[in-house]
């Protein structure tokens, strides 16, 4: 009796472990997501600037207050 008392705990933490190990898999999947998500904003942020930037400047060389 101890012995199979002895392998189903085993068993239960062997299971807890692999519980475990998944939830930090997913945690750092989602993990990498999120800071793949942020530096897809960041670039399209820093194209957006560049883009008004243009036009700015644009306007500016049109109206002649770029001298």
């Amino acid at each position: 009796m101890a012995d199979n008392s002895q392998k189903m705990s085993y068993q239960a933490g062997e299971v807890k472990g692999q519980a475990q190990e998944k939830g930090n898999t997913m945690m750092d999947k989602a993990g990498n997501a999120a800071q793949s998500a942020k530096d897809s904003m960041n670039q399209a942020g820093e194209q957006v600037k560049a883009k008004a930037q243009g036009a700015a400047d644009a306007v500016k060389n049109a109206t002649g207050m770029n001298k």
